[in-house]
């Protein structure tokens, strides 16, 4: 077997030995269930929850975009191996709010190297919850695509304890990882640790050519909380990480991605009169990111950057909520609260001769937001229920950049100094019927966002729309009409769903790249008018004891109306085939992900990230599982993802980069038959 389709023996021979080494209950019928999941089906509608800690297929997420590929109608622009940026229905960057342990994380990279969801390690965290479209306004301002949250339980113990979960992964091209979620308790508090480290080398594709994508990172959290009653939490919290990314797709590396967090949250169940429960939490998250082209790779003579160079950036956010349930009538529950968020942006740059850290800091940016929020639900009946809710924001930017044009040019910046501010509205209300004498439910709802730029959208592009001074001035806020609809039908044997949605976007921002030849490619940013469509289904079938086959399809459509183009940056038609066996001690499965070529394309254009390159090719990737639970405290799942070695790319992309051999605008393969083996020990 070639050397990068074998395992990373070092680390099965550990998972093994703790195998062997774990307590055993042969006899046992309460069994840890250790199933692969390969997709994720609604629990409400619009509302889809999973357990993170879960072994998942393709190989087990290192980071947040990973793991969100398993619920329909999420895609990534791909960064490499790690890092990439998630993308729901077609919609990206601030248009999707990602949350961990609901506070923000925004990254500091100006081209999104460090995305939010790179900071998150979806195992040490107890669960996923996405709820799709403008159908929520409890959990911060512009999520017109969705909010996405990672969230930690409360632990609680009756008597002292100690609770632990823990796994190894080994696999192709030196993947290892290492996560540990140890928590010890009482009745009156807890702490708990949760820390992992990640690692892989470079893949290869499915002709065999290595594709630069290593990555080494860390993180660790500890919480410890106060617990004097059943309804009384108070917790503090605090988190550093770091690690190092390498990227075919870009003309530098992530060589730092220090995170540090502390956090504040208090919450209180009342259960009498009016007041249900109250809560509020305070958070601060801190992004340290470096950027260059020699810790990772030799600077290339023949690019715009031939010579050692190194960026380093920073995001400091401060951000608070507070909010009360009140049961304002019997079948009616209101949610009130406010919330706030403050950002700030540095950065300093080097080279090889001037070292980053020996510089100064310059501030080039920060912004501010508060908002107010109300969400209703109320049961009409028995069966029917309005749920309902509005938000107003103050948002506003300054920019403090002196000079604008990039390092080569600099000119005099015409916004120095100068602050943006918008009251941005959001509301939505939806609807939704249980069936008489039917298993099953349908929902309509129409939500509105208006959203303000982000830092992306006002300090990344080059130019902002024709006849502003750049795209801080130009850049008008982006707002989000959109109707969803749906049903969902549990029975004995089968279950199903469908969702979907239609919109119209005005002010939707667009980047549009111009050729640059050695100095790089220039981007402008403007607002269109935009249509947006799709929708996903899925289906499981119970065929037979222990059996079951299921299918998920996902599609998303969009139109420049504006510009008479397809809107950039769009996912293609994409279906999920699974057959799977379960008996509760052991499993096998089976996933073919189809992709369908996408020919709506806008060449040269999409976001701050990722652009167009043309039409892709369509393809299927088949992948093999098996898990089996030697006991309620063990479990073991391995892997084959991609079985056939195909050679093949995600349409979302980012292009080659000349350093490593890759001609610019192509597609980089993704990676070819990988093996792997995860090991959960749970007590």
């Amino acid at each position: 077997m070639p050397k990068h389709q074998r395992f990373s023996r070092n680390y099965l021979a550990t998972a093994l030995a703790c195998l062997a080494a774990a307590p055993v209950a042969a006899a046992s019928l309460d069994v840890l269930n250790p199933v692969v999941v390969t997709a994720v089906a609604p629990e409400s509608p619009l509302t889809f929850t999973t357990d993170p800690k879960a072994p998942r297929q393709p190989l087990p997420a290192s980071d947040g975009t990973d793991y969100l590929k398993t619920i329909p109608g999420f895609s990534a622009i791909r960064n490499g191996g790690s890092n990439g940026d998630p993308v729901l229905r077609g919609m990206f960057g601030s248009r999707l709010n990602v949350l961990a342990n609901d506070a923000a994380m925004p990254g500091a990279c100006p081209a999104r190297m460090d995305a939010p969801s790179s900071y998150i390690s979806p195992e040490t965290f107890d669960r996923l919850t996405v709820i799709k479209g403008p159908q929520t306004v409890l959990w911060g301002p512009g999520a017109s695509a969705g909010t996405v949250r990672f969230e930690r339980d409360t632990p609680r113990f009756d008597a002292p304890g100690v609770r632990f979960d823990g796994t190894l992964v080994g696999g192709s091209h030196g993947r290892n990882d290492q996560t540990v979620d140890l928590t010890a308790g009482a009745a009156k508090g807890y702490a708990r640790v949760t820390a992992n480290h990640s690692q892989a080398q470079d893949y290869r594709d499915g002709n065999g050519d290595r594709v630069p994508s290593k990555w080494d990172k860390w993180n660790a959290d500890l919480a410890l909380g106060l617990t004097p009653d059943p309804d009384t939490l108070v917790e503090l919290s605090a988190g550093v990480g770091d690690g190092r990314a390498r990227y075919a797709g870009r003309s530098m590396d992530g060589s730092r991605f220090r995170r540090e967090s502390l956090g504040l949250r208090a919450e209180h169940r009342v259960n009498s009169g009016l007041l249900e429960k109250v809560e509020a939490r305070l958070f601060h998250n801190r992004a340290d990111h470096v950027m260059d082209n020699y810790t990772l790779r030799a600077p290339d003579p023949m690019s715009a950057m031939p010579t050692a160079m190194a960026a380093n950036v920073e995001r400091s956010t401060w951000g608070g909520r507070m909010a009360a349930t009140l049961r304002v009538a019997e079948p009616a529950t209101l949610t009130v609260g406010t919330d706030f968020q403050l950002s700030r942006h540095r950065q300093r740059s080097g080279s090889d001769v001037d070292n980053y850290r020996d510089q100064a800091w310059t501030k080039d940016a920060d912004s501010r937001q508060a908002g107010v929020f109300g969400e209703l639900e109320w049961a009409t009946g028995e069966q029917g229920r309005i749920i309902g809710g509005a938000r107003l924001d103050r948002v506003s930017a300054k920019d403090f950049r002196a000079t604008d044009g990039g390092m080569m040019m600099p000119m005099p910046n015409p916004t120095a100094n100068q602050r943006r501010a918008r009251t941005l509205p959001a509301g939505f209300l939806r609807y939704e019927e249980d069936l008489h004498g039917l298993p099953a439910s349908w929902y309509a709802g129409i939500g509105h966002v208006q959203r303000f730029p982000d830092y992306w959208e006002l300090f990344s592009p080059n130019a902002g729309p024709t006849g502003s001074d750049n795209a801080f001035s130009g850049v008008l806020p982006e707002k989000t009409t959109q109707l969803d609809l749906g049903a969902q039908y549990r029975g004995k044997d089968v279950d199903a769903w469908i969702s979907a949605y239609a919109g119209v976007v005005r002010d939707y921002i667009l980047f549009t790249y111009v050729p640059g030849g050695m100095m790089g490619a220039s981007s402008r940013a403007d607002n269109v008018q935009a249509r947006i469509a799709g929708g996903e289904t899925g289906v499981t079938w119970r065929f037979r004891p222990a059996w079951q086959a299921g299918a998920t399809v996902a599609y998303a459509w969009g139109e420049n109306r504006s510009d008479g183009r397809p809107l950039a940056q769009i996912p293609p038609l994409e279906a999920r085939l699974n057959l799977a066996y379960d008996d509760g001690t052991w499993s096998a499965g089976a996933l073919w992900r189809l992709v369908a070529p996408q020919r709506r394309v806008a060449t040269g254009v999409g976001n701050v990230v990722g652009k167009d390159f043309g039409p892709s090719a369509g393809f299927g990737i088949l992948s093999l599982n098996a898990s089996l639970a030697v006991n309620k405290q063990v479990s073991l799942a391995i892997g084959v993802d991609n079985v056939l070695d195909k050679a093949y790319s995600e349409h979302l992309n980012l292009a080659g980069d000349a350093g490593f051999g890759f001609p610019a605008d192509t597609r980089i393969n993704e990676p070819g038959r990988s093996v792997w083996a995860r090991l959960q020990v749970k007590y």
